[in-house]
């Protein structure tokens, strides 16, 4: 009876996330990712636009060759989007916290692709990112042979196969923070989460 409550519940999953910038986001949006990106196109990127406090990211840069990538993770010294005497201001004259990690290329790229595929295969090409009042979160996938972009915008994902990129987006972050010994630790949950991915991916499109 196990798989098919599965079933049940993934069909009955609804994620508020669709393709572009949401309505009425695409300038704020864009100088906070102006402002963690610092000049650099990362390879991927999540950017969290709070209700209220300081926005966040984290981005994974390519590196040359077969040498490491970099992890980022990148926050905001105050928030950006502000309101001064009934005016909105973007507040871009700032230095944000930056803290880099070097990840192994083959992971990074796997995480890349995973994320690419999950996030096409979760949200149509037809479904447009709609207006939310709360926390939106910009997800970015740039494809380096292609030259094209994948931005998918919206909620946080809470059921089906996209769950999996938050839990890999805490170990990220996590990893940004540890030792490099604790660092390869947290790579292999990291792997292992990707596996889990891959595997409700092809559960879900088989």
């Amino acid at each position: 009876m196990a798989a098919p409550a599965a079933r049940a519940d993934d069909a009955a999953c609804k994620i508020d996330l669709g393709r572009g910038w949401p309505p009425a986001t695409e300038n704020y949006g864009s100088a906070v990712e102006t402002l963690l990106f610092s000049g650099v196109r990362p390879a991927l990127s999540l950017t969290r636009l709070p209700a209220r406090s300081a926005e966040s990211g984290l981005q994974l840069i390519a590196g040359e060759g077969e040498g490491d990538w970099t992890l980022r993770y990148t926050e905001a010294d105050e928030r950006v989007d502000v309101w001064v005497g009934g005016r909105r201001e973007l507040r871009v004259a700032q230095q944000p916290s930056v803290v880099e990690v070097p990840m192994p290329a083959s992971l990074a790229r796997r995480v890349v692709a995973d994320w690419q595929r999950a996030l096409e295969s979760q949200v149509p090409a037809d479904r447009t990112a709609e207006f939310h009042d709360g926390e939106v979160l910009l997800f970015v996938v740039n494809d380096a042979a292609s030259g094209q972009s994948l931005r998918i915008s919206g909620l946080q994902p809470g059921c089906g196969p996209a769950t999996g990129l938050m839990e890999q987006v805490g170990l990220m972050i996590e990893a940004t923070d540890d030792s490099d010994e604790k660092r390869f630790k947290r790579w292999r949950k990291l792997e292992e989460s990707l596996d889990q991915l891959e595997q409700s991916l092809a559960g879900a499109t088989g």
